[in-house]
This record gives C-alpha cells, sequence and structure tokens, in this order.
C-alpha cells in the first residue's frame, strides 16, 4: 500500500503566510502539494499568538515558543529539526541557523534533509565579523551534512559548487511570484494613500543596508518630478530611523510602513508607474519577482542575482547618479515592452505551478 511521505517544514515564522519569502514558499508548498505529502510545519507562538492554527490544508502545524528571527532563530531551528526526527521522512530546512546539529541527526537518524541555502546571508551588510563567520560556519556544515541543497538563483548554485567542489547536491529551484496580482484602485485605499492618485514608483523590502535603501531615496530626493512610495519597517532598527527621518521631509518621497493585508499590498504595488530594486544580495528576491508578475518594468541594482533573475531584461544601476540619470529620462525607455518582457519571463520560470513540481520531484528522490 502506497505510504505518503511525511515532509516537514522547519525554519520559517509560520503559516499561513503573513509575511516573508520563506513563508510564501511554505505555504505554495502546502497549497499545491498537500495531497502528495502529509505536511508538517513548524510555526513561531510569538507570530501567531492571536490566531494559532492546528490545521492548515491537510498540514499539520508544531508551534515553538521562541522568535523565528535573531539570536533565537538557531534555538528555534534546532528544537524543530529535534522534533522532526521523531516521524518524518524528510526535512526541508530553511536557512542554515539549524545547521550546527544537522552531524548529530545523520548520525543518529535517516532522515532526509533538504535545506535552502536563501541569499547567502553571512554576506548581509547588517552583521558584524563575528556574526558573519558564524553564518559562514553554519553555511560549510548545512552544505556538508544536507543529503540536498536548494539554490534560488543561478549565481547561488554557481558558488557553493565552485566553494565546496560539488556538482550533485545542488537543486537550481526558483522562487515563485505569481500570488502577486492586479487590482484596482478602490476608493477606500485612495483614501488611506492620497498620495497614490499621482505617478509614482514603487519599492518594498527590508530597511537594512544590503538593499541600498539610501542609494534609492538620494536619487528619488534628486529627481522630484517622480514620486516614490517606499514601503519597510522603518521602525525596524536604528538604521531604519535614520534613513526615515533624513528622507521623509521630501515631497515626493513617501515612505510607509510594513503592509501584511496582500491585497492592499498589491494593490499599490500594481499600479505603480515602475518598480524600483535595490537588493544587493539574497539570491532570486521574492519582491522582485512579484513586481514582474504584474508586468511592471523594473529598475533594479545591478547584481548578479537581479540580473540572473531577470536575464538582463530590466534597467539597471549601480550607483544614486545612475538611479537618477534613468529615471530623469525615464520617459526615453519603451517601459511597457521592459514590463511584457518581465512578464513573459516570470510565467516561464516563476509561476507556483512549476516551482512547486520541482520541490514534489526532489523529494520524491529522497
Amino acid at each position: 500500500m502506497y505510504r505518503k511521505l511525511k515532509v516537514a517544514i522547519v525554519g520559517t515564522a509560520g503559516i499561513p503566510a503573513r509575511y516573508g519569502g520563506f513563508e510564501t514558499l511554505a505555504q505554495n508548498l502546502v497549497d499545491y502539494l498537500s495531497d502528495r505529502f502529509d505536511w508538517y510545519v513548524y510555526c513561531s507562538s510569538s507570530f501567531y499568538n492571536d490566531k494559532k492554527l492546528e490545521i492548515y490544508k491537510n498540514a499539520k502545524l508544531k508551534y515553538i515558543n521562541l522568535k523565528p528571527n535573531g539570536w533565537q532563530s538557531i534555538l528555534y531551528d534546532i528544537l524543530s529539526i529535534f522534533d522532526s526526527v521523531t516521524y518524518a521522512d524528510v526535512v526541508i530546512l530553511m536557512g542554515v541557523s539549524g545547521a550546527l546539529v544537522l552531524p548529530f541527526v545523520r548520525l543518529f537518524s535517516n532522515i532526509k534533509i533538504v535545506t535552502h541555502l536563501d541569499g547567502l546571508e553571512w554576506k548581509r551588510g547588517k552583521w558584524n565579523v563575528f556574526i558573519k563567520l558564524l553564518l559562514k560556519f553554519f553555511e560549510f556544515v548545512a552544505v556538508k551534512f544536507s543529503h540536498k541543497l536548494i539554490a534560488d538563483n543561478i549565481a547561488i548554485r554557481d558558488y557553493i559548487e565552485d566553494a565546496y567542489k560539488l556538482s550533485d547536491n545542488v537543486v537550481l529551484i526558483e522562487y515563485g511570484g505569481n500570488q502577486s496580482k492586479k487590482i484596482k484602485f478602490t476608493q477606500e485605499i485612495l483614501e488611506k494613500y492620497p498620495f497614490l492618485k499621482n505617478k509614482y514608483a514603487f519599492s518594498v523590502c527590508r530597511i537594512e543596508p544590503e538593499n541600498n535603501v539610501e542609494m534609492v531615496l538620494d536619487a528619488f530626493a534628486t529627481c522630484s518630478h517622480l514620486n516614490i512610495v517606499f514601503v519597510g519597517n522603518w521602525d525596524g532598527n536604528k538604521y531604519a530611523q535614520k534613513i526615515f527621518a533624513k528622507y521623509s521631509k521630501y515631497k515626493n518621497v513617501y515612505l510607509v510602513g510594513p503592509i501584511y493585508d496582500l491585497d492592499e499590498l498589491n494593490t499599490i504595488r500594481s499600479n505603480a508607474y515602475v518598480y524600483i530594486h535595490g537588493h544587493s544580495v539574497g539570491g532570486t528576491n521574492p519582491s522582485l519577482v512579484e513586481a514582474m508578475f504584474v508586468g511592471l518594468p523594473v529598475i533594479c541594482y545591478n547584481s548578479i542575482f537581479n540580473v540572473n533573475t531577470t536575464e538582463n531584461k530590466a534597467l539597471y544601476f549601480s550607483s544614486a547618479k545612475e538611479l537618477y540619470e534613468i529615471i530623469s529620462s525615464i520617459q526615453s525607455y519603451d517601459l511597457n515592452e521592459i514590463g511584457n518582457q518581465l512578464y513573459e519571463l516570470a510565467n516561464i520560470k516563476y509561476d507556483w505551478d512549476h516551482i512547486t513540481d520541482k520541490y514534489r520531484q526532489l523529494i520524491n528522490r529522497q
């Protein structure tokens, strides 16, 4: 008799997804593959203290009373892994925070470990030298003791294969983005955000140095003829607060706090004139793929990750001056053609039906 494989997802804040790439990935795996596998998803009690579901679309939700980010993420992932060992056939580890215990798991159990490497976390500018070295060590352990590794960008796959001399263990599976939809303005949205009545560029990200927030806002502060609506966690850290204080005074700069209502976020995003993407690390970034799925012309930071994701079909900048030059002469570009090409690419490479089928094949091979 056929027995469904039991698959545990470790390392996300949980589902239903409220925010974040890993959370959206976990939800879509369950949404698309709930009939194929028995899913178990580890969730943070602190993220769902208002409403803890026991089941989501046949997936069993298991709660850990720790935060899934910061220093607590290490313990959060480790406790989740140790619990999953007692029943699961396959563990999908999102990120490398819990990798420290993988050698012990390999030694004392037959569970199969698939680690999603995220976006080379140790390269992020927000970390000090000690944390970078620690994250690099976690990456090393994850690479050496996982049965399979998932890279969501060619640049990450190439880095792992080159740095660790691997060729067979790394599987390229991109990120899906068709949760992003075109939604027309409602009167309610326009009353809440009256500045949306004018033409605007749009950006959304965590307010961190590696996302080049200051570079983007510098360009728009200088080029005042186009508004920018920038959604982010402006109270999230001292860096974000400093940026907010510096740029919120400009009349064409609208700094909006986190938006957790996906329809509201999609409405603001899908009606933008252009999308500005400042991320410099992070693999295939969810917000970039989501912008592509609503046909937005994209202007993004010239990193290998972004060029790979957009296949050189977007516009690119490496400094505030270059971004200023692009937006100053924006009417000279065929924005409709750029948006259409990126939309076509997104439908080919970043559709969740296609992405989750790759996961199905990978899990069944374990």
